[in-house]
């Protein structure tokens, strides 16, 4: 996909890079990346794919604006209180950058309309704040055969991992789902809400801008991906760590149960 003369001076700095050049910002022109939540996470993540030249991206968030967002949700501002955050961040993102579609979804994901949704866009990047909607999104992409890239917050923690759980790993295992990482969801009321517990409003702005970045070298094609590492950020220590983790075959989505016979 060719740029135009006003976008080869606004991605120079991109197109002298080795690593992404012309051909990778053509891929990165030509994509369509699905961000579920534009709130902590996706407010920075959608910013920088927009930065970037994300072609199309697409928002999905059945939420509104309210005060309290406004400490870490930097895509919107004070006049956009009581406004949907899918219009608020599209209006954003169109002030950034013209050459980027929106498309807004103003509908929470679940397992009813997940694989229709999805099914659209090359990749999505999940920043919902809820199990419910994370295990709906990281199953209807292995139905859907898109990679993943999902990160979590904690009050002053953060995890970041992709899955790309329809592929096959080097060891010729598939590669591991969410469901290998967190098989199932914690019991009701052991993880206080954000209203509850609080957040380091900076700590957003740090992991929404990594799964940019994971998204980013995705689609341009460069880097090694998160693919069965969780890398976890402490921002009391300012620690970065990363832990492996691999395929279990007792997961319902690609384990030994539900493979084809050899």
């Amino acid at each position: 996909m060719a740029l135009e003369p006003e976008e080869i001076e606004r991605y120079a700095r991109h197109l002298v890079l080795r690593e992404v050049g012309g051909p990778g910002q053509a891929r990165l022109k030509a994509a369509r990346i699905l961000v579920v939540g534009a709130g902590g996470l996706g407010a920075p993540l959608i910013q920088y794919l927009a930065a970037a030249g994300i072609g199309t991206i697409g928002i999905a968030d059945d939420d509104a604006v309210s005060l309290s967002n406004l400490q870490r949700q930097v895509i919107h501002g004070t006049p956009d209180i009581g406004r949907a955050k899918v219009e608020s961040a599209a209006d954003a993102v169109v002030r950034l950058n013209p050459h980027v579609r929106v498309d807004a979804h103003p509908l929470r994901i679940t397992a009813e309309n997940a694989i229709d949704l999805i099914g659209r866009y090359d990749l999505v990047a999940d920043g919902s704040d809820n199990f419910s909607t994370r295990y709906a999104v990281s199953d209807a992409c292995f139905h859907a055969r898109r990679p993943l890239v999902t990160a979590a917050l904690g009050q002053f923690d953060g995890s970041l991992t992709t899955i790309r759980a329809h592929e096959t790993g080097p060891d010729g295992h598939p590669n591991p789902t969410y469901r290998c990482l967190f098989p199932s969801p914690p019991p009701p009321g052991s993880v206080p809400p954000c209203a509850e517990a609080g957040v380091l409003g900076a700590l957003a702005g740090v992991m929404g801008s990594l799964m940019a970045m994971e998204v980013i070298r995705a689609v341009a094609g460069f880097g090694e991906p998160l693919v069965g590492r969780l890398l976890m950020v402490d921002a009391r220590a300012m620690r970065f760590e990363t832990l492996s983790y691999g395929w279990d075959e007792a997961n319902p989505l690609n384990g030994a149960g539900s493979l084809p016979a050899r």
